[in-house]
């Protein structure tokens, strides 16, 4: 019996432990919260036929069949829309290669600043690729070509150990740079904004860039230190990324009208405090004129091949699992728990404990998004309660939850870029310890320093 097979049995299993006997509402929201999490976790389904469960469960026990579906009108769902067609368009127009190759020269034939500008390429694309995945495999495509040319000459492994598992790290960080850096930053966007009038795309960067920069910086240092750069003839670095620009030639009419595009989308996003549209709404715009004859670069059956059908059903789904913890009662009942059993300790230890143990449960979750359905709302609910600013604490447990620094199995990013064959597991976990330690030291200092200051 294989082990989907044994994991969707427990699930009907739970379903009617929880769900034939007249159990109170909240223990059947704790029922619902467990099948779902077992079949997304565990695989038994792919993501989007898992969340149509879901679907039935909630139109069954919790909401009306409208009230259900209702979610898929969510604005977060259509800006998730929005920027599925931008980042297609930015990528088959290949303005994507272009604009990486373009980072990459900025090294000037220096290994150790290599590694770090192939950090900044992540950050760039995170303005543009709404994808872990597609930016991992776009920036991991550039620099196995690299590496290729590099290797027939040079012995270059630190380097390569560097470039790839910085993939691995940095695709996750920077996607939390800009509220529409991948679908699990559009979900907290919106928790955030639940709790705060003051979120906006330009005072998401204000917050929680600083910290993530930080980070970047020392994690550069780390490697450098870890895997001490190769004495090579760097000129031949700058040689071939020379070589790769030329093959693109001029810029395309397609990709300056897509260039004017998207500029202007994110220019309007971060100009949202002064215009008052809200995000999505732009995104949308940005969206369709992608699509419209002569100002945009493709016709609409070509655009909606870029569209993830799969992550919308499931990032909806997410959105009804949330609100459906909330308005059961079911997080407001387990936060009063945690904070009558937590009353002897130091609020700041409460703090720190619940960061720390998000970043260890956090090891076992692929998916970024399906977990953060669970800690976001619980941190915010939990806050309230302990009379901590629920923005503070929510934005340190999403910063908690984003990255995986141990496993090659925390996230298909880490997958995608050990395929390369450029580092070994052993190297992930013996710089992933450190980076680990950073990363949560950096949090603290975030919450209890840098957000009490700005807020």
């Amino acid at each position: 019996m294989t082990k989907q097979r044994v994991l969707f049995i427990i699930a009907i299993l739970l379903y009617g432990f929880f769900f034939i006997p007249n159990w109170d509402i909240q223990l059947q929201a704790l029922g619902a919260l467990l099948v779902i999490q077992l079949l997304w976790i565990g695989r038994v389904f792919p993501l989007a036929f898992s969340s149509l469960i879901l679907i039935l469960i909630l139109s069954f026990h919790f909401f009306t069949y409208d009230e259900t579906l209702s979610y898929f009108g969510s604005s977060l769902v259509w800006l998730l829309f929005s920027t599925f067609i931008l980042s297609y368009a930015f990528i088959e127009t290949g303005l994507a290669s272009r604009v990486s190759l373009k980072i990459l020269s900025l090294a000037k034939g220096s290994g150790k600043i290599l590694i770090f500008v192939s950090f900044l390429m992540e950050f760039v694309l995170t303005l543009f690729v709404p994808s872990n995945i597609g930016k991992g495999q776009l920036v991991g495509s550039i620099l196995d070509d690299l590496m290729k040319n590099l290797k027939t000459i040079h012995d270059v492994d630190h380097i390569g150990k560097s470039l790839f598992i910085g993939i691995a790290y940095v695709s996750a960080i920077s996607a939390a740079f800009v509220p529409t850096g991948a679908s699990s930053t559009i979900y907290a966007f919106g928790m955030f904004s639940s709790v705060s009038e003051t979120i906006n795309y330009f005072t998401w960067i204000l917050y929680l860039g600083v910290p993530i920069l930080l980070f970047v910086l020392l994690l550069w240092g780390l490697f450098l230190k870890v895997f001490p750069v190769e004495q090579v003839d760097y000129r031949l670095i700058k040689k071939l990324i020379d070589e790769k620009i030329e093959q693109n030639g001029k810029w395309k009419p397609r990709e300056i009208r897509m260039a004017i595009i998207i500029g202007s989308t994110i220019f309007l996003w971060l100009i949202q405090p002064l215009h008052h549209q809200p995000l999505q709404l732009i995104g949308l715009l940005g969206a369709t004129f992608v699509c419209l004859p002569y100002i945009g670069v493709m016709k609409w059956e070509d655009a909606k091949k870029g569209i993830n059908w799969d992550m919308m059903i499931f990032f909806a789904a997410t959105l009804m699992l949330s609100n459906m913890l909330i308005d059961t009662g079911a997080l407001d009942t387990a936060t009063r728990f945690l904070v009558q059993n937590s009353e002897n300790f130091n609020q700041v230890y409460i703090v720190i404990g619940l960061i720390v143990i998000t970043s260890i449960v956090r090891i076992v979750f692929v998916n970024v998004l399906g977990f953060l359905t669970i800690m976001l709302p619980l941190a915010i609910t939990f806050g309230e309660q302990l009379n901590f600013s629920p923005l503070v604490l929510a934005m340190g447990i999403y910063l908690a939850g984003v990255p995986g620094f141990l496993l090659i199995t925390q996230s298909p990013v880490h997958l995608i870029s050990y395929s390369f064959r450029y580092f070994k597991i052993q190297d992930l976990f013996r710089v992933g310890l450190v980076a680990m330690v950073v990363w949560l030291c950096i949090i603290f200092a975030s919450i209890f320093l840098y957000w009490n200051w700005i807020l």
